[in-house]
């Protein structure tokens, strides 16, 4: 598993590029709230926005996931501890009124940034800045 890499994944390079080209500026692989012991893949601290590029396997992708033949318990028990945090960590980062846009692996890139850039352009709307600047 050491071969895993924890950021920089070919998606995640991929997501930040489509966004990067939207004209959004973003924080990498940093805490939402320094209290609460999560990393999101992207945070746009003004918008109060954290994205979180979730792999299939890990998260447990109702499209994609297989269960695991080898080892199934602890797989099982893993994976559901996964989707326990970050269900908990979309909870936390809610209350602190934080929105949450998670990411499957297999979406398509530019796709998933206008969702992203969408989001972002609402809450700046709705929190009275006006036009969402790029910085």
């Amino acid at each position: 598993m050491r071969a895993n890499k924890g950021r920089d994944t070919k998606p995640e390079l991929a997501l930040r590029s489509a966004i990067h080209k939207l004209g959004l500026r973003y924080r990498v692989g940093v805490r939402p709230l320094p209290t609460i012991r999560r990393t999101a893949d992207l945070v746009f601290p003004r918008a109060k926005v954290a994205v979180f590029l979730d792999g299939c396997f890990w998260h447990g992708c109702p499209d994609h996931h297989r269960p695991a033949k080898v080892n199934s318990d602890f797989w099982t028990n893993k994976l559901a501890s996964n989707k326990a945090r970050d269900a908990q960590t979309d909870s936390l980062l809610t209350a602190e009124r934080w929105m949450v846009i998670r990411v499957w692996e297999h979406e398509e890139p530019v796709e998933a940034a206008q969702r992203v850039a969408e989001a972002i352009r609402c809450r700046i709307a709705r929190q009275g800045h006006g036009e969402l600047h790029t910085s």
